[in-house]
């Protein structure tokens, strides 16, 4: 596989530009593993069942890497405003990824994630680590990515647009928007990489926001077709069946999971259910609840939440991990090589 040099590359040690989102539920060891055995680079997300469960997912992706002892070459993702919740057992989870040397973290919705990148910065200082764990932070506006260039000197910026499946901020623009905005208001040199994440499922994606300006890409939704997520087979299923269009916005997807101390502004976008949309007419979503619970264990899956963005609808088969980098990558290095062919000198 040839390879895309931008400074994420650079910074990473990667072939390619692309990175796997930390989702949670769907983004464990043999996800995370094998996108940066092709090239890419992968986060595993906690599932939040606790750390003897996030200790088999780095198991799983040692095995992966064949890394048995040693740094890791991927990373780990944590929201902020779990880590924030009194005596929180997350924390314990953030310090088992430390311990496990992992590359990177990325940390998002918080209302205090400077706390928690100055802890991953002590935790380098007291190890002496040569080598740093990179940090990552997700924003949704150009003041939320000054902020985290200028006072937490992160080291990479995700830009996340309103497309984004899973959780964002209501009031993010579209990536499309975004990302040139980010980048003009950052100083010409020395500022962080940044990512575009939101809506992203094939390479002409990568190839435009390479020309944007972004040093690379964030997949998810189409990392969810993987062989290797840990979405359930009923969640992958309807996943495939959906079409463009069938990832709709709500907060009403957590009010159906008991998930609602998110930050404020914040909701989710999945596939559209009919339990949403009645609790959006007015039904009682107590009743609605237990219809959704007695759903999901029939394995209908018009009851089951699946997270997904606005990219679905396009790919529409279960690949392995490293099919889907390899044909991100070379979809992106056709169209690079087919817009800069069109420049010519008079």
């Amino acid at each position: 596989m040839s390879t895309l040099r931008t400074s994420l590359t650079s910074l990473l040690g990667i072939r390619t530009p692309i990175v796997l989102a930390p989702m949670a539920g769907a983004s464990g060891g043999a996800l995370a593993g094998e996108v940066s055995l092709a090239g890419g680079f992968g986060f595993l997300a906690p599932v939040y069942r606790g750390l003897e469960n996030f200790k088999n997912e780095f198991d799983i992706a040692r095995s992966t890497l064949n890394r048995p002892s040693g740094p890791l070459p991927l990373g780990a993702g944590f929201l902020g405003w779990k880590l924030e919740e009194a005596q929180s057992p997350h924390v314990a989870l953030l310090e088992l990824a430390l311990e496990n040397g992992v590359q990177a973290v990325w940390f998002s919705f918080g209302e205090d994630l400077g706390r928690w990148i100055e802890l991953v910065r002590s935790h380098d200082e007291k190890h002496g680590k040569t080598r740093k764990t990179l940090v990552f932070v997700q924003v949704n506006s150009v003041d939320e990515a000054l902020h985290a260039a200028q006072t937490w000197k992160v080291d990479v910026l995700v830009a996340q647009g309103i497309e984004s499946g899973g959780h964002g901020s209501a009031s993010s623009p579209p990536v499309l928007n975004l990302v040139p905005q980010i980048v003009s208001a950052l100083p010409p040199s020395g500022a962080p990489p940044v990512l575009a994440a939101g809506g992203l499922s094939d390479g002409a994606h990568l190839a435009a926001f390479l020309t944007l300006g972004a040093a690379g890409a964030v997949v998810g939704t189409r990392f969810l077709f993987a062989q290797e997520s840990l979405y359930s087979d009923v969640q992958k299923r309807a996943i495939i069946a959906a079409r463009s269009g069938s990832a709709v916005r709500s907060y009403v997807f957590d009010r159906l999971r008991d998930t609602t101390g998110w930050p404020a502004g914040t909701d989710g976008r999945a596939l559209a259910m009919p339990a949403v949309a009645a609790v959006e007419n007015g039904a009682d979503i107590t009743a609605i609840k237990e219809e959704v619970a007695e759903g999901a264990e029939r394995g209908d899956p018009s009851s089951v939440i699946a997270w997904a963005g606005t990219g679905v609808g396009q790919p529409n088969r279960l690949q392995p991990a490293k099919d889907i980098v390899r044909e991100l990558h070379e979809d992106a290095v056709a169209r690079l090589k087919a817009s800069f062919a069109l420049i010519g000198d008079e």
